[in-house]
């Protein structure tokens, strides 16, 4: 289990989709302990990415990256803009994490090219850097599709993994139940990854979709080291919505 995970109590953090270093910046002084910037299921660029980097890194707060795509060439820009940590998407193989692990580190453990950006001080501070990647930046995998649990042994031996986090939508689209996660075949999965991760010793994480603290209680029984609590997108929804059922009293 990575150090960032163990021996700690559960980091909760949330999605950022929305192209908005405002919305960042209120999210991030609400006191999450992470959070997300989502470039797989957003509009947000490499450029607007590291501005929101920027503003997280400013609170106090651990930016991550979900990236597009398992892609060396995104994750090395991710990792200049100043990201703490990448969340790699469609992780399915033993392969797929080591070559993630590879793009995010420096020679000799990766083969990350070497250039200055924001993440080194601009040149100012290279060495610090080189030193603060080797153990402190955090590689989390999503497992989301059928073929990740079936070779969830050799992904959880990755001695570099700081933690996993269940993609729910796509693992059980994967399954051909999109979205169903009452589904019984659903729950089975997943009670078989969260099985084999406590025997693992894997930081486990997963995402409560919807901002229900209900839910979210029950994944801090169920033993979750890293929460993703629902998205921005989701969280205005709900409260506009929310706030708008209360004012028909008074019309």
């Amino acid at each position: 289990m990575g150090k960032y995970f163990k021996n700690n109590p559960p980091k909760v953090g949330s999605w950022i989709t929305l192209p908005s270093v405002q919305i960042a910046e209120i999210m991030a002084k609400s006191g999450f302990d992470w959070l997300a910037i989502d470039l797989e299921h957003s509009i947000i660029n490499i450029s607007q990415a590291e501005e929101i980097i920027r503003v997280i890194e400013l609170c106090g707060v651990k930016p991550f990256v979900r990236l597009t795509s398992n892609n060396q060439d995104q994750i090395k820009r991710v990792m200049d803009a100043g990201a703490h940590g990448i969340i790699v998407p469609m992780v399915n193989s033993l392969s797929d994490i080591q070559s993630a692990y590879q793009s995010m580190k420096y020679p000799p453990l990766g083969k990350r090219g070497v250039g200055l950006a924001r993440a080194q001080g601009y040149g100012r501070t290279f060495y610090d850097y080189l030193e603060w990647q080797e153990d402190e930046a955090i590689l989390v995998a999503q497992i989301e599709h059928v073929d990740a649990v079936d070779n969830i042994d050799e992904i959880f031996s990755f001695e570099h993994l700081d933690a996993f986090m269940i993609g729910p939508y796509d693992l059980s689209g994967s399954m051909g139940i999109p979205g169903e996660f009452n589904n019984p075949k659903f729950i089975e999965i997943i009670s078989r990854i969260d099985e084999l991760s406590n025997q693992a010793e894997v930081a486990k994480g997963i995402h409560v979709i919807e901002p229900e603290i209900d839910e979210f209680n029950q994944r801090l029984k169920d033993g979750y080291s890293m929460i993703a609590y629902s998205l921005d997108i989701r969280m205005i929804d709900r409260q506009c919505s929310r706030l708008f059922e209360a004012l028909k009293e008074f019309k």
